[in-house]
């Protein structure tokens, strides 16, 4: 056996050491819930200088996918972690990854699907990979995350086809265990070996063509080999196991089991629950019964005969599935289980409960209720373990629904003169007596700028609205179940999809209007974006702007993905800190510029495009209105916000204000508006105009930019605001832009 030392780590960071470990060539990667941290931690080891793994950081998991397929192409390591939701937009591309025959590894930190949004362990992400030509492991505890995560690499470049190391989000991924890891690096990348890709898009020597078009019988010989790999890789992996129990002296078969020699009622489960029963099986066993409990180590390919080893003698098998395949009376895991022991002639009894979904914790008396239930002659064949009748939620509604009346004072009017709109009204004190949309009452850290902006927004936009918000800190504090915030309608969809679903919406009332099913009147609708919802939900707002659809998106921007404790977006400020900026001697922070959304936006021809800041609320009363106005009669329109995040900008919630106006002032954020194409400049700082460093000062995830060290990257900055704030200028003095 080679040196080891122990590290007492969660699985998501023992994932992050094997990689850095084996030293990837490229991770592309996108944050999710609960495996972002695979991500963070492998860039705080680069930030340190232990690895040289090229990180990119994609706009969405789908990308995330294709960044990987497309450097695997090139005859290299590759590496990602994805989870849930984000597994399954990327989902599509697995199929590519494993027709084409290219190795890679994934962690999949296993959490619920949505919807409804729920950030907990389950396994309804995993099971959605089973067609897809992957090899999957599935680690039950940290060390086999870090073992398998080794195992992967080979089994996948010996077989040529990409493989998941799965494991529990929340439990696995979380929990700090002791784990033993290897002394040195080199012991991992020598077990592993040099790869040599057979072709790589690379080679110029040997020009390939890989993804090619094909008809049958192609397909269904293409099928067949991918069908021959898998059935290879049932022996493949067993020797990879092997070959790593010599070296670290821990080994790992197909599928095990605890006490099933003489088992006569059994359990079968996936995950870390294998664990929990464990605990159940020994105080059973001193009361005479003979239980017993297996799991197994590999869903791709599924190991039958290993399965059936462990459990022929059993009488009644409980297999708990935590997930669903609705309809079929069980999860994928009994459906196989059913499958195998049909096909080898047993008469088992088998028993199916759902349990774990959500999260919802398994503990050893669950295990013990469980098997004690097979005792019963007339136990249902199928049912939810856990579940319960619930409370009939009130119906009391806590605010009075807001009528147009009560919304439509005529505190704020548009007028059109000559060509360009004119607001009237939109003074402050005024506007206070616009009800507010949102109650009191969330959840929203102390110093929180999205309320504030929303407030701001909502004080210049009478009349009835209908909000839609993405995924976000935004939605999340607003809306846990059973209550609600909002005392108008709102309706949820996930980053990569709001723009598109809000439309749906709109030219529905539209519709229903024209057909006289619907009342007469005015709706806004309004769709609210932030924590990075504008990468990865980029392509569909701009899909909405090209059609120009009549609603608003408004944009909170308050610098990265905050809800799941920021990491950079693409509008976090370059050489910004985040958990996947770190800082450190071979990394000062975001390596590349926030982006430009407005003027993306601009550049579609949208009617009317705005940045707004709380330190300036008239002008962002004012911009609210026409936003109105633009709304209703003309297209879309886009309002962006500096929204304020003191929990992760590292500064004090009473000092936002001014930390707004200073990114205001330095032009970093400047305010304008481009109305029917033509730019006009709000708020010119002219004279008072500060450097960008006298910002960047005020944050704690920019403040160690004014170092000396880092002059030449804060000039760069300087440099670049300069360009584009000259360039608004430009356009603002030219009757056309």
């Amino acid at each position: 056996m080679e040196q080891q030392r122990v590290l007492f780590e969660s699985g998501n960071e023992v994932a992050a050491y094997a990689a850095k470990q084996i030293n990837y060539h490229v991770m592309g990667y996108y944050p999710i819930t609960p495996s972002t941290q695979i991500a963070e931690f492998l860039d705080q080891m680069k930030a340190d200088g232990e690895h040289e793994i090229c990180m990119i950081p994609a706009e969405g998991e789908h990308s995330a996918a294709g960044i990987c397929y497309g450097a695997s192409t090139g005859g290299g390591r590759v590496f990602n972690a994805t989870s849930a939701n984000g597994l399954l937009y990327a989902l599509e591309q697995l199929p590519v990854q494993s027709g084409t025959r290219f190795p890679m590894v994934m962690n999949v930190a296993c959490r619920t699907v949505s919807g409804p949004l729920c950030i907990k362990g389950d396994h309804s992400d995993i099971m959605y990979c089973l067609n897809t030509g992957w090899i999957i492991l599935f680690a039950n505890t940290p060390q086999a995350v870090y073992d398998m995560n080794i195992c992967a690499l080979k089994i996948a470049e010996q077989v040529k086809l990409p493989v998941i190391v799965a494991f529990d989000g929340f439990f696995t991924s979380h929990q700090k265990r002791r784990c033993m890891v290897f002394e040195k690096d080199e012991t991992v990348q020598e077990f592993i070996g040099k790869y040599d890709a057979e072709y790589s898009a690379l080679d110029l020597k040997h020009p390939v063509s890989i993804g090619s078009y094909m008809n049958e019988p192609d397909v269904l010989n293409n099928k067949f080999q991918l069908h021959q790999t898998m059935e290879a890789a049932k022996t493949v992996i067993p020797s990879v196991f092997d070959a790593y129990y010599k070296l670290s002296g821990r080994k790992y078969a197909a599928a095990e089991g605890y006490r099933m020699e003489d088992a006569e009622v059994v359990l079968h489960l996936l995950g870390s629950a294998y664990h929990t029963a464990k605990v159940a099986i020994d105080k059973l066993r001193e009361q005479g019964k003979k239980v017993g409990v297996f799991t197994t180590n590999i869903l791709r390919p599924y190991p039958a005969e290993e399965l059936y080893e462990l459990c022929k003698n059993a009488k009644t098998i409980l297999v708990g599935d935590r997930q669903d395949s609705y309809g079929a009376k069980g999860g994928n895991l009994s459906m196989e289980l059913k499958a195998m022991l049909q096909e080898k002639g047993s008469a088992a009894k088998v028993l199916t409960r759902i349990y774990g979904l959500g999260g919802k914790d398994f503990y050893e008396k669950d295990a013990e209720e469980m098997l004690l239930s097979c005792y019963d002659p007339d136990a249902e064949r199928f049912d939810y373990f856990g579940k319960y009748p619930g409370e009939p939620v009130a119906e009391e509604q806590y605010f009075a629904p807001l009528t147009e009346k009560e919304t439509k004072l005529g505190l704020t009017k548009c007028i059109m003169q000559d060509g360009k709109l004119q607001v009237e009204g939109g003074r402050l004190n005024e506007t206070t007596e616009v009800p507010k949309r949102i109650a009191p009452g969330h959840g929203a850290c102390p110093g929180c700028g999205i309320p504030v902006n929303l407030n701001l927004l909502l004080r210049g936009i009478e009349g009835n609205v209908v909000l839609l918000f993405q995924t976000g800190c935004g939605m999340v504090v607003t809306t846990g179940y059973p209550k609600t915030a909002f005392k108008v309608p709102y309706v949820h969809n996930l980053f990569q999809n709001g723009a598109a679903t809000l439309t749906g919406l709109a030219e529905m009332f539209r519709e229903r209007q024209r057909r006289g099913e619907y009342p007469e009147g005015e709706i806004t609708f309004i769709m609210v974006s932030g924590d990075g919802g504008m990468d990865i939900g980029m392509g569909s707002a701009l899909g909405t702007a090209i059609r120009n659809n009549r609603l608003i998106l408004f944009e909170y921007d308050n610098g990265g993905y905050m809800n799941t404790g920021y990491q950079l977006s693409y509008s976090t400020p370059m050489g910004a800190k985040s958990s996947t900026s770190h800082v450190g001697h071979a990394q000062y922070g975001k390596t590349f510029f926030n982006k430009d959304m407005p003027q993306i936006m601009a550049a579609t021809g949208i009617p009317y495009v705005a940045t707004v800041a709380e330190s300036n609320p008239v002008d962002f009363i004012k911009k609210a209105a026409k936003a109105h106005h633009y709304a209703q009669f003309h297209g879309m329109v886009y309002i962006k916000a500096i929204s304020a995040c003191p929990l992760n900008w590292g500064d004090k919630p009473n000092l936002e204000r001014k930390v707004i106006g200073a990114a205001v002032d330095s032009c970093y954020f400047p305010l304008y508006e481009v109305e029917q194409g033509i730019t006009t400049i709000s708020y010119d700082p002219g004279q008072r105009k500060i450097p960008v460093t006298d910002w960047l000062k005020m944050m704690g995830r920019t403040k160690h930019l004014t170092n000396e060290k880092y002059k030449s990257i804060t000039d760069e900055i300087q440099k670049e605001i300069d360009r584009r704030w000259e360039i608004l200028k430009a356009k603002a003095e030219h009757k056309l832009l």
